[in-house]
C-alpha cells in the first residue's frame, strides 16, 4: 500500500519554530529573508506566504481529493522517483502530523510536461533529501499530496505549475501546420467524463450512465486512438515526411498516424489509428479516417468506439500559426445516433523531438492508486 508506515528515523519533527524549519530546508532558501520578516511580523503575515509561490494548479482530475484550504511544507528522504507514463510520481520516506514515519506519494504531470518546467528524469534519486510544500488529501490518514514546489538537499529548486528552473525556448509559429502543439485549455477546456449532451445509442447509454475512470484504458497503458488521442493532454508532433505525406506522431506514446495527400492511401490491417487521406481547401487541412477497429475510449472519455468509426477533421492555423483549430465530424452508429461536432483547440508550443517514454503497469496502477477517489 502507497501510505504504509516505516520505522524510519531520517525525517524532522512537525511544527518546529520557523528558526528550525529555515535551517533544516523547509523553505527555498530565496524566500529566507521573507519567511523570517513575516514569522516577526505576525502569524497572519506568515499564512501569506503560500501566495508568494505560484500555485498548483488542480488541473487534473486525479487531485480531486486534495483539499486546496490545506498546504503545508514536509521534509523526508527520496525512495523513489517515477519517470513513467501515464504521470511522475515520487515516493517518500517522512513524518505524518503524529510524527510517525510514513511513505508519502506525490503525483506530479506526465513526463512531457514536467520537462517544460524544467524537471528531468534525474532530478531526484533515492536517498536525496526532499523538503517540498503541497496541498494534503482530505483524508488526514491518506499520505498522498500535490507539489506546489520542491527544494533538492544541495539546494536545488524545482517549481510545479508555475515556472521557475525551466529554461526559456522560442515558440515558433507555424506555416503549414508542422511543429508541436498541445492542448489549448484555456479555449478547450478538459474531458474528463463523457459528453453529456451526445445522442447516444441504446446499447451506449447504460456505459455512459455507468462510467468509471478506472476504466480508462491507459491504466492498462493501453492508448486510445482518435479522436480521443488528439484530446489527451500530451503534445501531437506534425511532419511533413513530403510534400503528400505528414505523419502525426503522438508524445509519450507508441502510436503515429500517417496522412496521404493526393489520392486515396493504400488499404492497411485496421488499426486503432485508422487509414488516413487528406486534401487542402483554401488554408485549410481536411482530413478523413476511417479503417478502424473497436476501441475502448476511442471516441472520447469514457465513450468506446466500434469498426464503424468515421471521422472527418478541419485543420485551420490562427493565431498567426500559433494555434491550431480543428473541428471534428464524428459518427459511428453502433454508439452515436447521429454525428456530433467538435470543436478543438491547441497551441503550439517550443519544438523538440517527441518522447518515447514506455509505459509501465506500476507507474499506472500508481496512478490509480494515488490520485483516483
Amino acid at each position: 500500500m502507497y501510505a504504509r508506515q516505516r520505522q524510519h528515523a531520517q525525517a524532522s519533527p512537525p511544527r518546529l519554530p520557523v528558526s528550525v524549519l529555515m535551517a533544516r530546508g523547509a523553505f527555498p532558501r530565496r524566500l529566507h529573508a521573507v519567511v523570517a520578516a513575516a514569522a516577526l511580523a505576525a502569524p497572519v503575515a506568515l499564512a501569506t506566504l503560500a501566495t508568494l509561490v505560484p500555485p498548483f494548479a488542480r488541473a487534473h482530475h486525479s487531485h480531486a481529493s486534495l483539499n486546496p484550504d490545506d498546504i503545508q511544507q514536509l521534509y523526508g528522504i527520496v525512495q523513489e522517483y517515477v519517470w513513467r507514463m501515464p504521470h511522475v510520481f515520487l515516493r517518500i520516506d517522512g513524518q505524518n502530523r503524529a510524527g510517525e514515519v510514513v511513505e508519502w506519494t506525490i503525483e506530479l504531470m506526465h513526463p512531457a510536461a514536467m520537462i517544460e518546467q524544467g524537471w528531468a528524469r534525474d532530478s531526484f534519486a533515492p536517498g536525496d533529501r526532499i523538503t517540498w510544500e503541497g496541498t494534503m488529501d482530505r483524508d488526514p490518514n491518506r499520505y498522498y499530496t500535490g507539489l506546489r514546489w520542491a527544494e533538492r538537499g544541495d539546494g536545488t529548486l524545482f517549481v510545479s505549475r508555475g515556472g521557475g528552473a525551466a529554461p526559456v525556448r522560442e515558440v515558433k509559429p507555424s506555416a503549414d501546420f508542422s511543429g508541436l502543439w498541445v492542448r489549448d485549455t484555456a479555449r478547450t477546456g478538459f474531458h474528463y467524463y463523457p459528453p453529456a449532451d451526445w445522442p447516444y445509442t441504446d446499447f451506449a447509454q447504460p456505459l455512459v450512465d455507468n462510467f468509471d475512470e478506472t476504466s480508462n484504458p491507459q491504466y492498462d497503458c493501453e492508448n486510445p486512438g482518435p479522436p480521443k488521442s488528439t484530446m489527451l493532454p500530451y503534445p501531437v508532433q506534425m511532419t511533413w515526411l513530403d510534400d503528400r505525406t505528414l505523419e502525426l506522431a503522438y508524445d509519450m506514446r507508441d502510436q503515429r498516424r500517417i496522412v496521404h495527400l493526393g489520392g486515396e492511401p493504400a488499404p492497411g490491417a485496421p488499426s486503432k489509428t485508422g487509414v488516413s487521406r487528406g486534401w487542402m481547401e483554401g488554408g485549410d487541412l481536411v482530413v478523413e479516417t476511417t479503417g478502424f477497429v473497436a476501441d475502448r475510449w476511442g471516441n472520447h472519455t469514457g465513450v468506446d468506439s466500434s469498426e464503424q468509426k468515421h471521422l472527418v477533421e478541419r485543420f485551420s492555423l490562427i493565431d498567426d500559426g500559433l494555434a491550431l483549430r480543428i473541428q471534428m465530424t464524428l459518427a459511428d452508429p453502433v454508439y452515436l445516433r447521429e454525428p456530433v461536432e467538435i470543436d478543438y483547440y491547441m497551441r503550439k508550443i517550443p519544438d523538440r523531438d517527441v518522447m518515447a517514454e514506455n509505459c509501465s503497469l506500476e507507474a499506472a496502477r500508481l496512478y490509480v492508486e494515488a490520485g483516483y477517489q
